[in-house]
């Protein structure tokens, strides 16, 4: 299919033509990194906010227990509304042009947050505050199924022979930076303002410097997807955008597998970022920006763990380390929970134990399947896997955790992430069954 070009993308192109001949891995990976920060950030923010702010500026009329359930429940809004957008989003790249489509999706992905950093309370305007949360949110979970730019791919194609787990584990960094800026930047509210404040106005600042570091990284990814090297590779059919329809009809085996093989990464995302300060703040007395600089302590060591995972993937395979990191998940998920009711020490314990474990296999959760994309459905196969790992993974994992707990106790909460690891030794396993067989079928 003939790939038009739209005025802002050829314009750019001009703009960065000298100088850029070339792919540089090393340039891709700074790109990559503050866009993928960029997106975490302006995720965590919301999720703070969903636990701190939202119960009682949007559902004051409910007990906080049943207000933080239904703002998890308009946080899971965005993960059901990704897909669609990568429907939507993947039409305007094929027929404008990764530019025009970045540029739309960032957009986008602006208004609904600065929309949200605006959000008078129920005080204000009655239940259409909660209508307009929710439009907001479903907003950005449509802009960031636009906002998939093939930089993680095309640093894969250009990762040197050996460091393929390293370079994998690059992009995956945004998520613990996104958390540990987040995290930071809400406790400096929370500790500074009165509880009056802020919930009046401090909340909302985060959400405008979300809008800002959005306008940096718009920037940032426009100059690497519209180069002359980045355009070579998409031109030769290695990053081509196919049609959703086509790829999941081509290959949909790969996509269901590969979204199902980082589940346990994925759910133990949540149930490290967004279930703990719940539980602290809902059953605790614990005030709130202490545990956010716990957040940043488990980040820290989360950063750390990833770079890890990339030395070692590269010495065991990233598949091996994925599957390693499923049962130690699976061990976690059977005492770990419990910690929470530990004071600061057994908090501490938690977190930095499951950053760890989150940063050794979330840092090789994208790379474990997309190899087994054909080159022709590489991009847009990615994008798909992406978008359903997180709506089955981590979607709804807050919700489910809290209801759990605040039920049955901390200790079922980690039957949700045992199912995930489960999940996850099975999706690598018949990844490995189905790779075996089609090896043996082009065997002369």
């Amino acid at each position: 299919m003939a790939q038009t070009s739209s005025t802002i993308e050829r314009d750019a192109r001009l703009l960065h033509a000298d100088g850029h001949g070339a792919v540089n891995p090393g340039e891709i990976a700074i790109g990559v990194i503050i866009g993928r920060t960029s997106e975490f950030f302006d995720f965590f923010v919301y999720a703070i906010a969903s636990v701190l702010v939202f119960p009682k500026l949007v559902f004051p009329y409910l007990d906080p227990l049943t207000g933080t359930l239904y703002s998890f429940a308009i946080f899971s809004l965005a993960f059901i509304a990704r897909p669609i957008g990568t429907m939507i989003f993947t039409a305007i790249d094929r027929s404008q042009g990764k530019g025009a489509k970045l540029t739309i999706a960032l957009f986008l992905l602006g208004v609904a947050t600065v929309a949200i950093a605006f959000l008078p309370g129920h005080e204000s305007i009655g239940v259409a505050s909660a209508w307009l949360l929710a439009a907001a949110r479903i907003g950005q979970g449509i802009s960031w199924g636009g906002t998939w730019d093939g930089l993680a791919s095309l640093l894969a194609l250009n990762a040197p022979e050996g460091k393929k787990g390293w370079y994998a584990m690059i992009p995956q960094l945004g998520a613990p930076i996104g958390l540990l800026v987040a995290s930071a930047l809400f406790a400096f509210f929370v500790d500074t303002l009165s509880a009056e404040d802020f919930l009046d106005w401090g909340w909302r600042y985060p959400f405008f410097v979300a809008f800002a570091i959005n306008v940096v990284a718009l920037f940032a990814r426009l100059r690497m997807v519209v180069t002359p090297g980045y355009t070579a590779l998409f031109e030769a059919r290695e990053l081509e955008p196919s049609s959703v329809t086509e790829t999941i009809a081509q290959q949909g085996r790969t996509v269901v597998i590969g979204a199902f093989a980082p589940l346990a990464s994925f759910a133990l995302f949540h149930m490290v970022t967004v279930f703990p300060l719940s539980w602290v703040f809902l059953f605790t007395r614990e005030a709130p920006g202490r545990f956010l600089i716990v957040e940043c302590v488990g980040a820290v060591f989360g950063i750390i763990a990833m770079i890890v995972s990339g030395y070692v993937a590269d010495k065991v395979g990233r598949r091996t380390l994925l599957t390693g990191s499923a049962i130690a998940i699976a061990v976690f998920s059977g005492f770990a929970p419990q910690m929470l009711d530990g004071g600061i020490v057994g908090e501490l314990a938690f977190m930095v134990t499951g950053f760890i474990l989150l940063g050794l296999s979330l840092g090789q959760s994208s790379g474990s399947v997309a190899s087994s994309f054909s080159k022709r459905f590489r991009y847009t196969g990615s994008a798909l896997t992406t978008d359903l790992a997180w709506l089955f993974g981590a979607g709804f994992a807050p919700f489910v955790a809290l209801v759990m707990s605040s039920r049955f106790g901390l200790s079922s909460s980690g039957v949700y992430l045992l199912s995930g690891a489960v999940v996850t030794l099975l999706a690598i396993s018949i990844n490995r069954q189905f790779a075996s067989r089609d090896a043996s079928a082009i065997q002369p």
